[in-house]
């Protein structure tokens, strides 16, 4: 086995189906540190005493993630998905967990080349959404990520008619409402803030219809809201079914 294969086994999960190596169990160990510590960096009263420490911290971790990006490029030669086939590393960039891994290196790059308040909040919250690279640690994040991917076309229809039932529901209350409250109600756009919340059982009551007309239409349309979040609750359990389903079957 030449050094680039050891060095694959060892970074890449899907080639250790019996459990994490050594490396990932490290790598997954600092992100979730990371994510804590950019939790902590929000506070100001915990970040302005130590502001140097955590400077040297996000700097630690981010030379860390880019040594780990680098490599995981180096050995994605050895990758099966890509053997045999032109600029196997290309295609890897181009897969969702390396896009990914490049956007989690971004507090870096922002952190070492901005000093505008504006970037360095952005940093603090693609640090806290490093978390999300867990998800290529664990075979059961693939097979909920298969399942769903499978079930894309109900998704997307169950998406379409949501969509379609805000902007109905916008254009019923902005009739029926329009001329009562034209700050709330007095366009379509305007009108879409109430369908959003109310289609969605949020139901903030900033808003709200006073017409007879107004009530009338919000009744249906907050009934219509349970189906609108029923589509897609169903369509996410019937896809976490079939995961739990093959990874029994295995």
């Amino acid at each position: 086995m030449s050094i680039r294969s050891r060095f694959y086994n060892e970074l890449e999960p899907r080639a250790r189906p019996q459990g994490l190596s050594r490396a990932n169990l490290l790598i997954a160990g600092l992100i979730v540190l990371a994510a804590l510590m950019a939790i902590l960096e929000t506070e100001e009263t915990i970040r302005e005493p130590y502001a140097a420490t955590f400077l040297s911290l996000q700097l630690a971790f981010g030379l860390v993630f880019f040594v780990e990006y680098v490599m995981r490029l180096w050995v994605a030669a050895e990758d099966p998905r890509f053997a045999g086939k032109r600029f196997p590393r290309l295609r890897w960039m181009m897969t969702p967990s390396a896009i990914i891994d490049l956007l989690a290196l971004l507090p870096l790059f922002l952190t070492l080349a901005s000093t505008s308040l504006y970037w360095l909040r952005f940093a603090r919250i693609v640090r806290i959404l490093r978390i999300v690279r867990l998800g290529r640690m664990s075979a059961a994040f693939d097979n909920v990520a298969a399942a769903l991917f499978a079930r894309r076309f109900e998704l997307c229809v169950a998406v379409i008619i949501a969509l379609l039932m805000m902007l109905f529901s916008a254009t019923l209350l902005y009739f029926a409402e329009g001329q009562a409250q034209p700050e709330a109600f007095g366009s379509v756009p305007r009108s879409l803030w109430w369908a959003i919340v109310t289609l969605t059982t949020i139901g903030y009551g900033d808003v709200y219809p006073v017409t007879l007309l107004g009530k009338a239409c919000a009744a249906l349309i907050a009934i219509s809201g349970i189906g609108v979040i029923a589509m897609p609750t169903g369509i996410f359990a019937a896809a976490f079914s079939d995961a739990m389903q093959r990874r029994d079957g295995e």
